[in-house]
């Protein structure tokens, strides 16, 4: 294994911890979080229902808490490590954040913006800005997390 791929896994395993806070909290468990330089610079969870916010997807909530922690809405040279395939509402916040790199866990069939349903992630070169996309590390842990947290609300 390279070292990338020992970081990557490391990173996608602290997303799926969000993702159990999530799932705690009643939500739709996903995970996200932001790295930069080594250093987890921003993280979040899935919070539509409990803040009342259609847009508090985990990406967002880590995109929000990075830009705040580095006091910019631009966040080139990171890596943003998500447990589910983005949407397009988040792959477009992900493109005008300037994210370097995208690394999710499983595909969305019904919403993906990395390939399943949109190709947004890896951006096509019509956006001002190219972020690099790779899926499927963690796939089956990711996918298996989402359909008990689905299977116990049926």
């Amino acid at each position: 294994m390279t070292s990338s791929t020992v970081d990557d896994e490391h990173y996608m395993r602290r997303a799926l911890e969000l993702a159990r806070c999530a799932e705690a909290a009643g939500e739709v468990p996903v995970g996200a979080l932001i790295v930069a330089g080594g250093q987890v610079i921003g993280q979040g969870w899935n919070r539509p229902i409990g803040s009342s916010d259609p847009t508090a997807h985990a990406e967002v909530v880590a995109l929000r808490d990075a830009a705040t922690a580095l006091e910019n809405y631009r966040l080139p040279g990171t890596t943003l490590y998500v447990t589910l395939e983005p949407c397009p509402m988040c792959a477009g916040a992900i493109i005008h954040a300037r994210v370097d790199r995208v690394v999710y866990a499983a595909q969305d069939p019904r919403a993906g913006a990395a390939g399943s349903v949109f190709d947004l992630l890896p951006s096509d070169g019509r956006f001002n800005h190219q972020t690099a996309c790779e899926g499927g590390l963690l796939a089956e842990e990711s996918a298996e997390l989402l359909r008990a947290f689905f299977r116990a609300r049926r």
